[in-house]
């Protein structure tokens, strides 16, 4: 079953065209990686999905309801954690779940059950300090958990980790590739490797429409591979090396790759470093990265 489905969504703001034509479907229990360069026109999807903007055409549904503009009807079912989430922050993460749980009309014992389990969630129970001293890392797991506390059946999160040391990126990863069983998750992001990461499914908007939608293995299928990386155990070796072989591309100071060259190029490859007769440390077929494909979009 499809959580959110997009047909046909369609935005102008005035003369620009921001989307046009969008279509799309997230499966149940899955994170669809939602990328594309600045202005693509990511966070006015969001908001199209969350029903504070009307599309010009198209239709958006959320468990098979239709959005409508102005309607919190189907936000019933969604959880949102913006890229920098704001809290009472006098209070504590217990008292501040439970004021959300009150005013979305949680009963009382329900509310106490819940929060105390979103809390867990996030690591973050037992934790008495007043949201204002905490750290940037925490108050996203903090988010997280307001964004989960009505069980919603879509979480969408935008920019979650951008602003995080790599322990906080991690932490933030972690927690929502655990979540996944319990929500489906729409991961707006420009950081390429927390895609690679924990998405499903990539969508890579570009000029209004989404110009790729697949799985990770079917982009390394689709791409197979990108080259041969060789490392050497000094620089002067490599220099030796590069300056017999000119058609491969110095990648560090003790490493180089034969561009383009696949798994079937591999023996020819190791024939040509045992020629050589130089000390090699590492040699690896390069996987083609989600990187390489947002690039290639971008060029069209």
């Amino acid at each position: 079953m499809n959580v959110l489905e997009l047909r046909g969504v369609s935005k102008n703001f005035g003369a620009k065209n921001v989307l046009n034509d969008l279509c799309f479907n997230v499966p149940e229990n899955s994170i669809f990686g939602f990328i594309g360069e600045n202005g693509a026109g990511k966070t006015t999807t969001m908001k199209l999905i969350l029903g504070l903007m009307k599309p010009d055409s198209g239709e958006i549904r959320v468990q098979g309801e239709r959005v409508s503009f102005g309607s919190s009807s189907t936000n019933r079912n969604i959880g949102y954690l913006p890229d920098v989430p704001e809290f009472y922050d006098f209070l504590t993460p217990a008292e501040y779940l439970n004021l959300c749980g009150k005013i979305s009309g949680m009963a009382k014992e329900e509310r106490n059950r819940r929060v105390e389990e979103v809390l867990t969630l996030v690591g973050l129970s037992g934790e008495n300090k007043r949201v204002h001293g905490f750290s940037r890392g925490m108050k996203q797991r903090l988010g997280i958990a307001q964004a989960l506390l009505s069980r919603p059946k879509l979480l969408i999160c935008d920019e979650p980790t951008s602003a995080l040391d790599p322990a906080g990126r991690r932490e933030i990863l972690d927690i929502l590739a655990n979540v996944k069983s319990q929500t489906t998750i729409l991961f707006s992001t420009h950081i390429l490797s927390d895609v690679e990461r924990i998405c499903d499914e990539v969508g890579v908007l570009h000029n209004g429409t989404l110009a790729f939608q697949g799985t990770m293995k079917q982009i390394r299928k689709m791409r197979s591979g990108t080259g041969i990386e060789v490392e050497f155990s000094t620089e002067t070796e490599t220099s030796r090396f590069a300056a017999a072989y000119p058609e491969t591309r110095r990648t560090g100071s003790c490493k180089l790759i034969f561009d383009h060259k696949k798994e079937k190029d591999m023996p020819s490859v190791l024939a040509a470093l045992a020629e050589s007769g130089l000390m090699i440390c590492r040699v690896e077929l390069q996987e083609p990265a989600l990187e390489d494909l947002f690039m290639e979009v971008m060029k069209k």
